[in-house]
């Protein structure tokens, strides 16, 4: 396989991994049982099978981010920064557009503006929109900007939002928490900091990835890039001083122990959090370099749909939930979600177990295969039709 073509399609086979388990999060909040009385993070509930479950699946978004400005080096190495800086514009501002729409009527199966969600779709758009200023600045002040806040973020920890000059705005900035703002409730799943700073990396992280670069070199630097931040990560979680809110101890057994030290800050995503999700999944993108087979075509083939993936993915599942909700004694009205729909109380009682969850998971990838690899397909034969690049 020739360096361009291993180059992207361990690019897009590591984005593919992320998706599958993505669904899997999304299968697990819409079907498991336990998910309507508590978190499967905490360690006075859980058990390993689902603290292990949700786990694997924080790997996406900060993956999603990352590997969208790495995305947009490989566009911008086609084009000048102008026209790059607009590109970016276009797809931020069409994103933060689709999470208030297409994907608010996927979570909610309804769109009053009563509440809204903002998810990893936004701040992808959010990022996009910061990344058309970031990349007219030096490119050494952009690194160092963005790695000095991603390290530093967990300063702010300690700073609520009632203690700021404007809660909403310190919201937006750095608070996992629901705001109100006029009649609408305002969900800010994924506030800002640190999360634009996270792209700017993954822009920079592209130059690795061009045709000039050696490729024996390349995989060095991802293996010392990617064992550089996992060892981080275990140095300054084991001291137990910085770097998460919440600090690991022992438990009533080793494993549960183990779980405590993986237990991870995800809304906002602190240092342990990225360092733990990134540094492996850049060591997996050292390994597959040269990855061939069908199992891995597969994977490339929904890396390459992320949009079209996403979207219909999230749709497929809530109408079959709406099913499940039917046919075990709940009514349609209990799946038209207020907020986020493991928040919503009529539905506790309802669902399966975990291995349930699990095979519902593996039939929904199966059954949806065909039509990512159909999409996959028409979007490569109709290149020129300009609005297949926004899905």
């Amino acid at each position: 396989m020739n360096t361009t073509k291993a180059r992207i399609t361990s690019i897009d086979m590591l984005r593919g991994i992320v998706m599958v388990l993505m669904a899997l999060d999304h299968v697990r909040d819409y079907f498991h049982y336990d998910a309507y009385f508590f978190d499967p993070t905490d360690l006075t509930q859980t058990n390993p099978a689902l603290f292990w479950t949700r786990f694997v699946t924080h790997f996406c978004a900060p993956v999603f981010v990352f590997l969208a400005g790495t995305s947009a080096f490989f566009v911008g190495h086609r084009r000048d920064k102008k026209t790059l800086s607009t590109w970016l514009l276009k797809r931020g501002v069409w994103l933060i557009f689709v999470e208030l729409t297409i994907i608010k009527l996927a979570w909610y199966f309804k769109l009053d503006y009563a509440s809204t969600l903002l998810q990893v779709i936004w701040i992808l758009g959010l990022a996009m929109i910061f990344l058309a200023g970031f990349i007219h600045l030096p490119r050494k002040l952009t690194i160092a900007l963005s790695v000095m806040i991603i390290l530093g973020h967990n300063l702010l920890d300690g700073i609520s939002a009632t203690d700021t000059f404007s809660p909403v705005l310190w919201t937006f900035l750095h608070v996992f928490n629901i705001i109100q703002v006029g009649n609408i409730n305002i969900f800010v799943g994924y506030p800002i900091i640190p999360w634009v700073f996270v792209m700017p990396l993954g822009y920079y992280f592209g130059e690795l990835y061009l045709p000039s670069f050696d490729a024996r070199l390349r995989v060095k630097r991802l293996w010392q890039i990617g064992i550089g931040m996992t060892v981080l990560f275990i140095v300054l979680k084991f001291v137990n001083l910085y770097g998460d809110p919440y600090f690991w101890s022992a438990q009533k057994s080793l494993s549960f122990t183990i779980m405590s030290f993986f237990n991870i800050t995800k809304y906002p995503p602190s240092l342990m959090y990225l360092l733990i999700t990134l540094g492996p999944a850049i060591i997996f993108l050292a390994m597959a370099e040269k990855w061939q087979g069908t199992f891995s075509s597969k994977l490339i083939t929904i890396g390459q749909v992320p949009m079209f993936y996403y979207i219909v993915h999230i749709y497929l599942i809530h109408a079959f939930a709406v099913v499940a909700a039917l046919l075990t004694g709940f009514s349609y009205s209990d799946m038209i979600i207020d907020v986020w729909v493991t928040m919503q109380s009529d539905l506790q009682g309802y669902g399966f177990s975990l291995g349930v969850v699990y095979l519902l998971w593996i039939v929904l990838l199966i059954g949806l295969y065909p039509v990512f690899s159909w999409y996959k397909c028409y979007k490569q034969a109709n290149r020129d039709k300009w609005w297949l690049g926004y899905l």
